[in-house]
């Protein structure tokens, strides 16, 4: 069995690992780490999860305490805030076999740019390129044996799974990609806000990040590594809505290149044909429009179409996950699987729970 530990273990994301790896065949649940509800048990922090975790509890994790954590884990995940996950990186990256990051610490390499989106983070600049980052479907060969692994954030994930076949695929040269993200509620945490208040929350659409998302630059930085294609400019909308799980992105494509909408949806297939956990689909082919992020919700999928609109020679791709699952804790077990070269599937065969 490969030990696994969780830091971070009282956040929702962190809850989500905690039910993931204890009904995954070859991970074994062996530490909880946190700085708040130390001492409490699983059952205490998510009610939903009552099975015996060994008398389990949240545990302090510091430089003291460092050595004796690393001894009880074989792969440690950080479901924590990116300022945390940054120190913890450094405390763990010679002392465990693999540790797997959600937060956005190692995400966006050039300085820059981090500096831009992050300027509260301040990392080890050594460990910047040691870190491998990105999403499982696209440089999942490179995690298997990687020491530090560092995961895309939720929006970050639906929009580079959204855009890649026309980069990455296609070779496009992509002008202007204007998105559209809106996700519900758990994408903010558990951290108390007024906005996030059941009373202003419900029924509402915030837009809590109308001019600029940090992800957009995460995605940016990262595709353009990637070439062959190129994008000019990439800018993001971020919307809060009332659902609880599930977030959608749109993202409107203006390319000089010549394209059609056969030609763009073969190579979406084409691109994805080999992926288990990406689903390219019609927008028409279910009683309802998808994708739609309630047809995702519980599992480990992404849910892309892709569209042309030949009034305005404009590219729409769609794309829709569980941001709890597929944006965060799912995406992280399958980056594991990899790592251990495990079959990527492994502990992540849920099928989607609709309705919700």
């Amino acid at each position: 069995m490969i030990r696994a530990g969780i830091v971070g273990a009282s956040g929702l994301a962190g809850g989500e690992l905690i039910r993931l790896i204890t009904q995954h065949p070859d991970l074994e649940l062996t530490f909880l780490g946190g700085s708040s509800n130390i001492g409490r048990r699983v059952s205490e922090m998510h009610p939903g999860l009552r099975l015996d975790f060994g008398g389990l509890t949240v545990r302090p994790v510091t430089e003291e305490t460092a050595d004796a954590v690393a001894d009880q884990v074989d792969v440690l995940f950080l479901s924590t805030p990116a300022p945390v996950s940054a120190d913890l990186a450094a405390l763990f990256a010679d002392k465990v076999p693999a540790v797997i990051d959600l937060s956005g610490a190692f995400r966006i390499r050039t300085p820059e740019l981090h500096d831009r989106w992050y300027p509260k983070v301040s990392r080890r600049p050594d460990l910047v390129d040691r870190f491998v980052y990105g999403v499982p479907e696209l440089v999942g060969d490179r995690f298997s044996g990687a020491p530090l692994i560092s995961l895309p954030g939720c929006y970050a994930t639906s929009m580079t799974l959204g855009l890649a076949p026309l980069t990455l695929g296609l070779g496009l040269d992509l002008r202007t990609v204007v998105v559209d993200g809106k996700s519900g509620s758990s994408g903010g945490g558990l951290s108390l806000r007024t906005a996030d208040l059941h009373p202003l929350r419900n029924g509402a659409i915030a837009p809590y990040a109308p001019t600029g998302h940090r992800h957009a630059g995460e995605v940016r930085d990262f595709l353009e590594r990637g070439r062959p294609g190129s994008i000019g400019t990439l800018s993001m909308s971020a919307y809060g809505v009332s659902h609880v799980r599930g977030l959608m992105t749109s993202s409107y494509v203006f390319t000089d290149d010549r394209v059609e909408l056969r030609e763009l949806q073969r190579a979406y297939l084409r691109f994805y044909k080999n992926n288990r956990f990406v689903r390219v689909r019609r927008n028409t082919e279910t009683l309802i429009p998808v994708p739609d992020p309630q047809a995702v919700l519980g599992s480990n999928y992404c849910d892309v179409t892709v569209l042309y609109d030949e009034e305005d020679g404009r590219i729409v791709v769609l794309s829709a996950l569980d941001n709890l699952v597929k944006g965060a804790a799912g995406q992280a077990v399958q980056a594991a699987n990899l790592r251990f070269e495990l079959p990527e599937e492994t502990g992540l065969t849920m099928q989607p729970v609709m309705p919700v």
